[in-house]
């Protein structure tokens, strides 16, 4: 009698980016619960995984009847503030990377959970911890997939690439056509009657405030505050683009 031939071995972890997702994940977890959850791995018994923007939903086969259904929810990444930052550091070529399999470095700080409470799991096992054996199982699932299509970390944050390569488009396209409208002429207004000459405008050196000081502490203040690494890029994001307002 002749043995069903096993399926071949997988792996996962492969790349830098699903490296960095497990290293959040498993960060938390029993090391009983790793070796578990990667025997379920090897088994494949996560079934139906599907990944949406900001969200993740598989059934994982465990040892009753019914699959354990698992949901992960990540501190959904902003594609505005994302492309922001990229430009920022001359990066945006970064996205075309990942259409071509890559995955960079810098765009992968930018969504990567920097810690394990950048990830919220939902599961109806009995195991009341936020790192059970199928949420781990999953993860695995995850990694795997990820290192065959990098553009699968962005959608789990909510940063589709898509949405990415549309907000660079369309941000492009609002640049030139700025560069192309015709400069608005000031008139003279005389406000005292008198025919007098206004003095002209102080000319202020350029400055940028952001790129002067060191926003380290301010970062490291709002990340002891409990907020997500994300919205942290996002704080300092917003005070560049509010100080450019009032400069302009």
């Amino acid at each position: 009698m002749s043995r069903k031939p096993k399926p071949p071995q997988r792996g996962y972890g492969l790349t830098p980016w699903s490296k960095a997702f497990l290293l959040a994940v498993e960060s938390t977890a029993e090391a009983r619960k790793i070796t578990k959850a990667r025997s379920y791995f090897r088994d494949r018994v996560v079934i139906d995984l599907v990944v949406r923007s900001g969200q993740v939903k598989a059934l994982v086969q465990g040892s009753q009847l019914d699959p354990f259904e698992v949901t992960i929810t990540t501190g959904p990444a902003d594609p505005a503030t994302v492309l922001s930052l990229l430009r920022r550091q001359g990066k945006t070529d970064d996205l075309v990377a990942v259409t071509r399999g890559r995955q960079p470095e810098t765009l992968g700080s930018l969504v990567i959970p920097a810690e394990s409470s950048d990830i919220r799991v939902d599961c109806n096992c009995p195991d009341d911890s936020d790192r059970c054996i199928h949420l781990l199982a999953v993860s695995y699932e995850l990694a795997a997939a990820i290192d065959k299509e990098p553009s699968t970390l962005l959608t789990m944050m909510g940063a589709d690439l898509s949405l990415l390569l549309a907000h660079l488009r369309d941000d492009d396209a609002d640049a030139e056509s700025e560069a192309t409208a015709p400069t608005p002429q000031m008139t003279e207004v005389d406000f005292y009657g008198d025919g007098r000459q206004m003095p002209a405008l102080p000319h202020p050196p350029q400055l940028d405030v952001l790129s002067e000081l060191d926003t380290t502490e301010l970062s490291a203040a709002l990340r002891r505050s409990g907020a997500a690494a994300m919205d942290v890029a996002q704080a300092v994001d917003e005070l560049a683009e509010l100080y450019a307002r009032i400069t302009r």
